[in-house]
């Protein structure tokens, strides 16, 4: 095991702890599955977040997604500045709502409306019961493994096969509530075929993070994205793609550029914020016009088009629409390192399957693909608390669950990926 020296945070972790429950607002953050103690940030720049210890990391969860082009960058900070002096919350329609809605509905595909909520939990909560208004049924699919937020219908695991119903796996969810949600394995068309056939005419939608993050960086098989815009469009279901992760991250257009699949409802978060809080859903004008106050289906937020948020958000959208070789220039590093960690690892004695696409990228310590989350769960956890706690004594921070996708953001420099590949190196051979 690696040792770092984190006096400062630990004495702020024991503060914590006695007024957050678990000492963290997340928890991820708790460092529970890696175990060790939780760094503290104080501040961050570029590729680099600096503890409360004076420890220098480079940076490869970027807020968890959002700090695609690296922190504190100068664009997003000065428009932050100027709407900050202006007024941080009206509760009243601004300009600034309509600009960043055009801006989304011209870069997202298959998009005329969009409604700005604050977190991704909130976007995907009320993309479900849209769907369900909007199709007068009750029932959805959802996919083991795949995380879109914590709202009741979505904290729930598999039961017995494709056809029982998911159970809470949280308590405060009520058993109603789950039976109204059913499971399936991710890259297993099969099992939705039968959900189908279980239950006909009942199912309002399908919600699946087209590719998933939760679990690990893991892709859809060949054609498994195109059957389940089949089979809804077959049985007049609505297909939402959960894109808080992959919208604006793997390309301008997201998973539904890079699958080339139409979603009938997309909801957004994470970059679209530029680091703020902000989500989004959006989909079809006859979708769409079905919710409040145009339609019956009721969705509000006191803060939802927060304007510094959204002045965040239409910089970062603005940066990204102006510089598109940001997206070449991340998938390149992200190559070049999973390349680097490849090659020590085919001279180690040790399992290991790595997934990656754009700019998300994980290692597990299994020699089997991992397509879903049964597959990514026979990693060896071992191995990846002591990897974990070896790279962040390198100064290198990464997810601290093996059951995380790591984000890199085009601030690392190939100088950074060299320091992680060698200190990977280092690390392997004390596994």
């Amino acid at each position: 095991m690696f040792k770092l020296i984190n006096n400062r945070s630990k004495k702020l972790f024991e503060q914590a702890q006695k007024v957050i429950p678990g000492g963290v607002n997340s928890p991820v953050r708790a460092f529970k599955s890696v175990g060790g103690t939780p760094i503290f940030i104080k501040n961050a720049l570029g590729a680099y977040l600096i503890d409360e210890d004076g420890n220098k990391y480079i940076d490869y969860i970027s807020s968890w997604g959002p700090m695609i082009i690296g922190h504190a960058h100068p664009e997003i900070i000065n428009a932050i500045n100027e709407q900050s002096k202006k007024g941080t919350s009206y509760g009243i329609p601004t300009e600034l709502e309509t600009k960043m809605a055009n801006l989304l509905v011209s870069l997202a595909p298959n998009i005329d409306k969009v409604r700005f909520v604050n977190s991704g939990t909130e976007a995907c909560m009320s993309a479900v019961r849209l769907a369900r208004g909007f199709t007068n049924r009750d029932k959805i699919i959802k996919f083991s493994g795949c995380y879109h937020g914590h709202a009741d219908s979505f904290l729930i695991q598999a039961g017995s096969g494709a056809s029982t119903f998911g159970v809470p796996n949280s308590p405060g969810i009520t058993k109603s509530t789950a039976s109204d949600t059913l499971l399936a394995n991710y890259n297993d068309i099969n099992q939705v075929k039968e959900l189908f056939e279980k239950y006909p005419e009942q199912i309002a939608a399908i919600i699946i993070e087209p590719i998933a993050g939760n679990m690990g960086c893991v892709l859809p098989e060949k054609n498994f994205i195109n059957q389940l815009r089949e089979l809804c469009t077959q049985n007049s279901s609505l297909l939402i793609f959960d894109e808080v992760m992959t919208g604006f991250r793997l390309a301008l257009g997201g998973a539904q550029e890079i699958l080339g699949v139409k979603a009938d409802i997309v909801t957004y978060g994470k970059v679209i914020g530029g680091g703020l809080p902000v989500g989004a859903f959006g989909g079809s004008n006859e979708v769409m016009n079905f919710l409040a106050p145009d339609g019956p289906v009721y969705q509000a937020g006191t803060l939802s088009g927060n304007p510094i948020a959204m002045s965040a958000g239409y910089a970062m959208l603005k940066h990204l629409k102006s510089n598109p070789t940001v997206y070449t220039s991340l998938n390149e590093k992200t190559t070049y390192l999973r390349a680097g960690l490849e090659k020590i690892l085919s001279k180690s004695s040790l399992p290991y399957h790595i997934n990656s696409i754009g700019s998300m990228i994980s290692l597990h310590f299994t020699n089997d693909p991992v397509v879903n989350f049964e597959t990514a769960k026979v990693g060896d956890n071992s191995h990846f608390k002591n990897y974990f706690h070896g790279m962040l004594s390198s100064g290198v921070y990464l997810p601290p669950s093996a059951f995380e996708s790591y984000f890199l953001n085009d601030a690392i420099s190939y100088q950074d990926l060299d320091h992680t590949i060698d200190s990977f190196g280092k690390i392997i051979t004390k596994i």
